[in-house]
Parts: structure tokens; C-alpha cells; sequence
């Protein structure tokens, strides 16, 4: 089970008295400190927590934690899915179980298909990934009223007393208790303690409290089963009223963009401040609906700064919202990491590492019209709770390291994986090195320094990167320009810093790095790997593997090594009938929220539309994708009536799934987009919308998508 983790292990041959004492005492601070569940499984191994995070079998590691939500991705792809998200250095997954999707009405739950849970946990279980599961009751993660069924809203909007949500009203205490008591049938055999891999549980989410209202939950999941190593919860917003210490781990996040700010600006607010190093954990930028940027700013008390510094939601990506239309470029998750890293971080926990598709309120249709109440399964402004956005009815792409599909999100998810296996072989070290220097753009711990002037929009020529500063290898003194990748055996890997010439010094003796030139000084190999050597390099059984293709994804499949490579399949044409340019220059308003509200499917019904014929699909159908190139409004793809894939323009294709659409009549619907929309767009779609005539509206190109997987 601890495969995954054990691998960070920094085998060190000559360790010093003063590590081990250090090893000693953080371990003695865990006892003293954090008292949860069950740290100890069938087989031996423990998980534990101190003050410095977290230890596996007896030694700190710097685990790598990526969230993926198993009812958002076909249940056929999970072992895929996970594979991957471990061959880019995930270590820890963590999953939200939306209430919602389970109980869409009360008493009738759903654990099938995309929403069995216990088959997920059983995927990671045999796929040796933790897994930290958070039961809500409330979740977002950008869900229909963030994850709380129709049928508890309504009972809340009735009777408050009895039933108001998020508190400790009778009613929905009782029904949260149902809720957990479901999940912890589908999860208690895959606990840390019966030899599964949930070793974590979030509690709530994004909630102010009070602290009454986490611990009567808490206990809860307790009473029920829920013995876990470690419970957390989110360290935002600011709680209200005083917390007990140690009952649950605040975790932390930030972000370099966000679909939920109202400005149509670009970079508003405190984004920029995602890409400085800070002396605290807080972040201006999350979930600013439910509390001021004031609040986030007041200092951090020592209690707080005794807890370690962990974090679940660093912006692996955005989704664009339909108000605001952000294009992540993929280079902002690995800056985001390095700055935390740098900050004193010894978590780097991504939202989302992984997209997916949101379920269709057709799915539900057994349950009656009304079981939802709405058009979409997604975050809208129409609802009387958690309405602040309007997102996708379908795609959730969230423009991750891996997307909506599995498409990998190449810098994004190469540049962090790079990051993660410097965490793998570098981390047990690196967690019990404290930070002390530290300004907006630099910081250092330990014999480690960090640095990053990159911000996204504001300075994109600005590099990020870490590197050793007399760091002891194998009994010499290793400083380098250049950025740490990997250690195998007496050879340490090496990745140029963009601006600098690589060099590395040796116990005093400077050696200029060269691509294809192996430096040797007496019992240690340097190699140094250029961007595209080190975009197909993997660390895999403790050798150096090497993707065939430019972007590859290798990825263990028991005994064998598979690559994944996604291409454009030009010898497959997709044929596009226009049907109808009836230009539906739709009246942008605004919503309950105050910002642009999204069209409705009767908007739709005048939109521009194109019939769809699919070429000859030979092989596995669930390999291809379709990928529509369009600038618009939005646009949806319906298959014999049914709404299939949407997507809201931002500059990027929508990709939709060849499986969802073979053998039935496909139906394409672009809406225009009118120059006056309150709808933030960036420079580039800005331009092309400022250069179009009225409206923006174009079917640019439809093409096939092939994942294409090989053994080597």
C-alpha cells in the first residue's frame, strides 16, 4: 500500500547523529501533538503527522496530493486515470463524495456506475494511492448548491429551524449522519487500518463554523467508523470563534486566477501575490463570497503556525466560469508550487490535478422531473444557495495537469512532474528544513533555494526554479545551477534554469554542464538533460525510462511500461453540415449574482447549428475524441437529442468523447457572442472579438483525437 510513498524515501548510506536526533524528536512532537485515528495497518506500516507533516514508517516524506472526483470521470477510466496521476508524482489522491450525485432523492441512493465509490477506492487500494476523502456535507467543487441535494434545500428553505444547512439544526444533523453512515459503508473496508488506502477525511469545507458545528461532525464520523491517521479541513475561511487545537488539520491553497472574481479585469485583486513567497498561510483569493480580504490578511497566531504547513488547493488550473472566461496558459501550477515550497510548505496538494464531466440531470430522470429542480447538475445563479457562479452544465475541465478526458495539459503537467520527483528523491530531507530567508522572490531552506518572478498575465518571461546549495551527496558538497530532477544510484539528474548557464560545483571544483556530457568526480556521475530529454524522462523501478514521443506519458501497468501519446489523427476527416446561421445575438444579462448569465437550453434552440458525421472509427472507440475548433459564445454538442459536452469560449477547443456520440445524430450549436457582454475575455479573445463585425461566430475546424497507448 505504501509503495507510492516508500519511493520518496532518501536512502542516505552516512546519516548523521544530528538527523537522527531531529528524526526523534519530530516524531516525539507527533505523539505529543496529534492524536487521531488508527496510524498503524494490517501489514505494519504506519502513517503519522507532526508538526513538520507527515511520516511514513518512521521518516518525514513530502507527499505530492492531486484531486481527481471519481463520479466526474467514466468508472473505465479510473485505473488509467490514477496510473497516470502517479506517473506525474501524485502520491496522495484526494475526492470529494458529492452528496448530491448519491442521494438526488431522500432515502433513494445511488452508488452505480461513475458513483461507486467503493469500487474507486478499491482502483487506488490495488494502485498502492492513499487516498483522502472528503464527506462533505457540504463540498462545492463547483456542484448544483456545492453538493446538498434539492430535497435538503427545500426542507431547509421550509423549516429553518429543523433543517438549516451547514449548522447543527436537528434536521440536517440527522441527515448529514445518514449521509456518512452511507459513505462509510462504501468506504470502511477500505480504511488505513483494514488495509485500504484512506488515510485522510475532510470535514466540511470552506466553512466558518463554529467550531461546535466541526466537532459535532467530526464525531459523528468517528462514532459511525471513521478511524483515520489524520482529519482536516480547510484553513479558510476564518473561523468563527475559537478552535480546539489539534482535532483537525487546517489545510491551505491558492490560486493565480479565479472564475468566481466579479472583475473583467485581467490579474485583479491579489492574484499576483499567488507568485510571492510569504511568511504566512493565507490567500486573499479563496472564497472572498464568504468573508473579506481583511480578514485573510490578520496575522497567523503561534497555534496555527504549530500545525503543518500542508495545502489541498493549489490552482492546478481554472475553470472559466460563463462571467469570466479564464485561459490558463499551464505554466502557473509549477511557480504556484515552488512559492509554497519555498514559503515553508511540505504538501503540495493541487485542485484539480485531474478535470472531468459533470453528470447530466437526465441521469436522474427515474428519480421525477423536480428531483434536481434544474437544467444542470452545475453551479448557476438561479439557486438559493451556492449560487455565486455559472458554470458548464457538462465540462469540468478545469484546465488541469490532466484534463476533462485524461488529455494531458503538457507544460502543466511535465514542468510539476519535474518538481515531484525532486519531492520523491529530495523530500525526506527538504520536510525538516525550515525556512530562514525569505523575500517576495526568493527564499531558502536548508541547503535548497528557491525562486520565482514569474506571474501569470503580468511577467510571463519570469522563471521559476530550485536549486542545491552545498547540499551533501554521497559525502560531497554540491552546489548547482541548475535544477535537481532526479538521483539514481551514485548519479545525480539535472534540468537547465531558463537564463542561467548550467554549471555544478563539486567540493569546491566548478564543472560547466553540457547536454550529452557526463561529469565524473571520483564516486559520482552528473548528467544534465535538456527540456525535451527531461519532458520524456521517467523515474520508474529506480532507472531512468524515456517516453518514444515528445510529451509521453509512461505509466506502470503491473509488470509493463505503457506510453500514452495523444495525436491528431489527420487522416480522419470530420464532415460539418451547416444546418441554419439564424444569429441569435442573445441579450447578455445579469444574473442573481450580479454578473453575465448564462444561456438556458431554450437559447439554444435558435443558436447556429451544424450536423455532425463521424468518420470510420477503427480500434477502441473510447480512444478517440472529437476536438471542435470555435470562437463564440458557447457551444454544445447533442447526441439524438441529448446534451452530450458544452463549453464556454475562452480561446481553447471543446473535446468531446467519439463513444459518447458513435452511432447517433450529432447536432453541434454555437451561440454568437455580442461585443457588449459583460464577459471577461484576455487579450488574445479580446482581439479577435474586437476584430469580428457585430458578433463573434466561427467553426474554425473539427478534428480527431487519438490516445494512442504502446508497451515498451
Amino acid at each position: 500500500m505504501l509503495e507510492s510513498l516508500i519511493s520518496f524515501y532518501f536512502t542516505m548510506k552516512h546519516r548523521l547523529l544530528t538527523f537522527a536526533v531531529i528524526l526523534f524528536t519530530a516524531v516525539t512532537a507527533y505523539a505529543d501533538n496529534f492524536r487521531f485515528g488508527t496510524y498503524t495497518n494490517p501489514n505494519g506500516d504506519t502513517f503519522q503527522v507532526d508538526a513538520d507533516g507527515f511520516i511514513v514508517n518512521g521518516r518525514h516524506v513530502i507527499p505530492v496530493m492531486g484531486e481527481i472526483h471519481y463520479s466526474r470521470v467514466p468508472a473505465q477510466d479510473w485505473r488509467r486515470e490514477i496510473r497516470k496521476m502517479r506517473a506525474g508524482g501524485i502520491t496522495i489522491v484526494a475526492t470529494y463524495a458529492f452528496w448530491i450525485h448519491h442521494e438526488p432523492v431522500e432515502g433513494k441512493w445511488d452508488w452505480s456506475n461513475n458513483r461507486n465509490l467503493h469500487e474507486f477506492l478499491k482502483i487506488c487500494k490495488e494502485e498502492n494511492m492513499p487516498v483522502v476523502l472528503r464527506i462533505g456535507p457540504f463540498c462545492h467543487g463547483e456542484v448544483l448548491q456545492g453538493g446538498i441535494p434539492t430535497w435538503m434545500v427545500r426542507k431547509a428553505l421550509a423549516d429553518p429551524k429543523q433543517y438549516k444547512l451547514r449548522s447543527e439544526a436537528p434536521g440536517f444533523i440527522a441527515a448529514t449522519q445518514r449521509l456518512y453512515s452511507n459513505i462509510y459503508a462504501q468506504a470502511s473496508d477500505m480504511l488505513w487500518k483494514n488495509g485500504g488506502p484512506v488515510v485522510g477525511v475532510q470535514i466540511e469545507n470552506e466553512c466558518r463554523g463554529p467550531w461546535s458545528y466541526y466537532m459535532r461532525l467530526k464525531n459523528i464520523a468517528v462514532e459511525i467508523g471513521f478511524d483515520v491517521p489524520f482529519y482536516t479541513r480547510t484553513g479558510w475561511p476564518k473561523l468563527n470563534g475559537k478552535e480546539e487545537f489539534g482535532k483537525l488539520l487546517p489545510l491551505y491553497g491558492d490560486y493565480a486566477d479565479g472564475f468566481w472574481d466579479r472583475s473583467l479585469n485581467d490579474m485583479p485583486g491579489d492574484y499576483p501575490k499567488a507568485f510571492i513567497m510569504k511568511d504566512n498561510r493565507m490567500s486573499s483569493v479563496i472564497a472572498t463570497e464568504t468573508f473579506s480580504a481583511s480578514e485573510l490578511k490578520e496575522g497567523e497566531s503561534a497555534t496555527l503556525q504549530s500545525y503543518p504547513y500542508l495545502t489541498c488547493e493549489l490552482g492546478g488550473g481554472m475553470m472559466p466560469a460563463y462571467h469570466r472566461r479564464v485561459n490558463m496558459s499551464g505554466k502557473e501550477a509549477f511557480p504556484l508550487a515552488i512559492c509554497k515550497l519555498g514559503s515553508g510548505s511540505n504538501l503540495p496538494g493541487y485542485y484539480m490535478y485531474h478535470g472531468g464531466t459533470n453528470p447530466s440531470v437526465e441521469e436522474y430522470a427515474m428519480y421525477g422531473t423536480d428531483a434536481i429542480g434544474y437544467e444542470t447538475m452545475a453551479e448557476t445563479q438561479q439557486t438559493p444557495v451556492t449560487n455565486y457562479n455559472d458554470m458548464p452544465y457538462m465540462s469540468y475541465d478545469f484546465q488541469c495537469p490532466l484534463g476533462e478526458m485524461g488529455q494531458p495539459q503538457t507544460t502543466a503537467y511535465h514542468q510539476t512532474r519535474w518538481l515531484h520527483q525532486f519531492l520523491a528523491d529530495w523530500g525526506e530531507e527538504l520536510s525538516l528544513m525550515k525556512v530562514d530567508t525569505l523575500s517576495e522572490h526568493y527564499s531558502r531552506r536548508g541547503c535548497f533555494e528557491f525562486y520565482n518572478d514569474y506571474v501569470r498575465i503580468l511577467n510571463e518571461k519570469g522563471i521559476s526554479y530550485v536549486r542545491p546549495v552545498d547540499m551533501s551527496f554521497m559525502g560531497h558538497m554540491i552546489t548547482a545551477d541548475a535544477q535537481p530532477f532526479c538521483k539514481i544510484d551514485n548519479s545525480l539528474y539535472f534540468i537547465p534554469i531558463k537564463g542561467k548557464k548550467s554549471t555544478i560545483t563539486i567540493d569546491g571544483v566548478k564543472y560547466n554542464l553540457k547536454v550529452g556530457k557526463t561529469i565524473k568526480n571520483k564516486d559520482i556521475t552528473v548528467i544534465l538533460l535538456d527540456y525535451d530529454q527531461a519532458r520524456r524522462a521517467y523515474k520508474i523501478d529506480g532507472a531512468l525510462k524515456y517516453a518514444s514521443m515528445d510529451g509521453g506519458i509512461l505509466y506502470k501497468d503491473n509488470d509493463r511500461i505503457v506510453e500514452e501519446v495523444w495525436v491528431e489523427e489527420q487522416s480522419m476527416n470530420v464532415n460539418s453540415t451547416l444546418l441554419n446561421n439564424v444569429v441569435n445575438t442573445r441579450k447578455v444579462e445579469l444574473g442573481n449574482q450580479k454578473v453575465a448569465s448564462m444561456p438556458v437550453n431554450a437559447d439554444f434552440e435558435k443558436a447556429a447549428k451544424w450536423n455532425i458525421t463521424l468518420p470510420d472509427i477503427t480500434g477502441e472507440v473510447s480512444d478517440y475524441f472529437l476536438s471542435i475548433n470555435y470562437s463564440g459564445d458557447c457551444a454544445r454538442i447533442y447526441a439524438d437529442g441529448h446534451l452530450i459536452e458544452d463549453n464556454y469560449w475562452n480561446g481553447k477547443p471543446m473535446l468531446v468523447r467519439v463513444s459518447d456520440l458513435i452511432g447517433k445524430k450529432i447536432e453541434l450549436c454555437i451561440l454568437p457572442l455580442s461585443k457588449d457582454a459583460p464577459i471577461y475575455l484576455q487579450k488574445e479573445q479580446k482581439e479577435e472579438l474586437n476584430n469580428a463585425g457585430d458578433y463573434l461566430l466561427k467553426l474554425k475546424g473539427i478534428s480527431i483525437l487519438h490516445r494512442t497507448t504502446k508497451v515498451h
